[in-house]
């Protein structure tokens, strides 16, 4: 876990409803990318620890005969239970859980996947746990938004959002050390999943990245949105200033568009796998 930071439930406590406006999707076709380098066949089973609101799980149900998503928090499982409903999804089961409860009596998979999730857990016992659930040959995957930007990125139609100054407002109301939880990040949080991996005994790196690129309009509501979905940002963390953070939020947004109009590139998808060892 993140040096000196202990997980509670209020992690991304009211976070859940913004998420869908909020977060910019991952690349268009990661889910066939990921399906076309494991093989997947729409048989075996997926595991997303950590799954939120079901973007991901949602996004690679059709490539799997059962998929489970794994939240501790009730209001994400929530909003991923209503997107599968209004999508058709009925391959899915939700199960309240943190990483740490895991195996959770929940069997076997093909693949176990997190989604910008790993960093919060116990990542040695969870990777350890997870190689245990895992078939032979099973992936450990990992996702996330990749870090760096084109070389020479193409102007932008509207304004970016004002991301300097929105986390120089944050820092005013919560303080200079990032919020998460009850807790704070000192230190932020953690990388080097790949020595992490190693040390579980898991083999076989690859790393794929999905390009996107795309230009996206975003409104004055979609960043803030953005804002609220947050670990570090969460509404709870204002307590009876939310309102007026707000206030002061928006009005930074419109001194930086005073139309309410932005737009932002869509970042790459990175995608990191790693194998369990094939029984020989």
């Amino acid at each position: 876990m993140p040096d000196g930071w202990q997980w509670d439930r209020t992690l991304f406590r009211g976070s859940a409803a913004y998420y869908d406006q909020g977060r910019l999707p991952y690349a268009p076709g990661f889910a066939d990318r990921l399906a076309e380098t494991l093989g997947l066949d729409r048989r075996g089973r997926l595991l997303d620890v950590g799954c939120g609101p079901g973007t991901v799980t949602l996004a690679l149900a059709g490539h799997f005969a059962e998929v489970v998503g794994v939240d501790p928090d009730p209001d994400m499982l929530a909003e991923a239970r209503h997107r599968a409903r209004r999508i058709g999804v009925d391959n899915v089961h939700w199960v309240e859980a943190r990483a740490e409860d895991l195996p959770a009596d929940l069997g076997v998979f093909r693949a176990v996947l997190f989604a910008q999730s790993f960093h919060w857990t116990d990542r040695d016992r969870v990777a350890a746990t997870v190689l245990d659930m895992l078939v032979p040959g099973g992936a450990f995957v990992h996702m996330s938004d990749h870090k760096e930007p084109p070389a020479r990125p193409a102007p932008l139609p509207h304004p970016t959002p004002p991301f300097e100054r929105i986390r120089a407002l944050v820092r005013d109301y919560l303080g200079e050390v990032r919020r998460a939880g009850q807790g704070v990040l000192v230190n932020g949080t953690p990388g080097r999943e790949d020595l992490v991996l190693a040390r579980a005994g898991f083999e076989g790196f690859q790393r794929l990245i999905v390009p996107a690129g795309e230009v996206v309009e975003r409104s004055a509501d979609d960043v803030v949105a953005w804002v609220f979905s947050r670990s570090d940002s969460a509404p709870h963390l204002f307590g009876d200033r939310r309102d007026e953070f707000e206030h002061d939020l928006r009005g930074v947004l419109r001194d930086a568009s005073p139309d309410g109009v932005f737009a932002e590139r869509l970042p790459d998808t990175e995608i990191m796998l790693w194998r369990k060892p094939s029984v020989a």
